[in-house]
């Protein structure tokens, strides 16, 4: 029934949380950040760096702020909610170094690669993501799975970001596809699973967290693996 098979890229095939603290464990060792302060704990810096960074990006696929507000006031936010007042590194530098490392790390989602594996000789697999072209690109190439993929589609080169249809448009124009054989896999309710069900197409929540919610939905996993028991 389904020729195309999109995949969001973040926390559904490469493993942000996983490569995103490596980097930062490395950033606060090279820069020493324990000396800002007992609050700065690597226990602590981890954890608000992944809360402020989710809320930040939330307000990005909003369209409430642009990629370069994002960029540079991403360690600014943690440092004051960690309560340190006055540092010496330019939190722009931090963000700048946090963006070399964080693409270069290869971890995936468990079974991603097999499933890949799996669905590549029967569908085409295609990529729809809000992240920026030129950090997605080094993240599929660093997880060695960047030749599964056909189309890689950005919120820059389409136009517009998940959840809006005119992403998913953009992508199904380009592969003169019709809704009806296409089916979106992502971890996020609102920007993939609504974006897809806006624009008419088949859906999987992916739900490692089993985060409990109302949304109808298409269908729903907890595990890259059942994919292929689904398709």
């Amino acid at each position: 029934m389904y020729r195309h098979i999109f995949f969001d890229l973040d926390h559904t095939l490469w493993d942000f949380e996983r490569n995103s603290n490596e980097a930062l464990t490395e950033i606060y060792h090279e820069y020493q950040l324990d000396k800002l302060g007992k609050a700065v704990c690597l226990d602590n810096f981890l954890p608000t760096f992944h809360r402020i960074n989710y809320h930040l990006w939330d307000l990005h696929d909003q369209g409430k702020i642009d990629k370069e507000e994002l960029r540079n006031s991403r360690f600014r936010l943690i440092f004051n909610e960690l309560g340190v007042t006055h540092f010496d590194i330019p939190a722009r530098e931090l963000s700048e170094v946090y963006l070399q490392k964080t693409p270069q790390k290869t971890h995936l989602i468990p079974h991603a690669k097999a499933v890949l594996d799996y669905l590549q000789p029967k569908y085409e697999l295609h990529i729809i993501t809000n992240g920026f072209p030129e950090i997605q690109d080094q993240k599929l190439q660093s997880g060695g799975i960047r030749e599964y993929f056909d189309l890689i589609v950005t919120s820059e080169n389409a136009g517009e970001k998940k959840p809006h249809p005119q992403i998913f448009e953009f992508a199904m124009r380009t592969l003169a596809a019709q809704s009806k054989e296409c089916m979106m896999i992502g971890d996020n309710l609102q920007t993939d699973i609504l974006g897809a069900k806006n624009a008419g197409l088949a859906h999987v929540f992916f739900n490692p967290q089993k985060i409990e919610h109302q949304t109808e939905v298409f269908a729903e996993i907890g595990c890259l693996s059942e994919l292929m028991t689904i398709l």
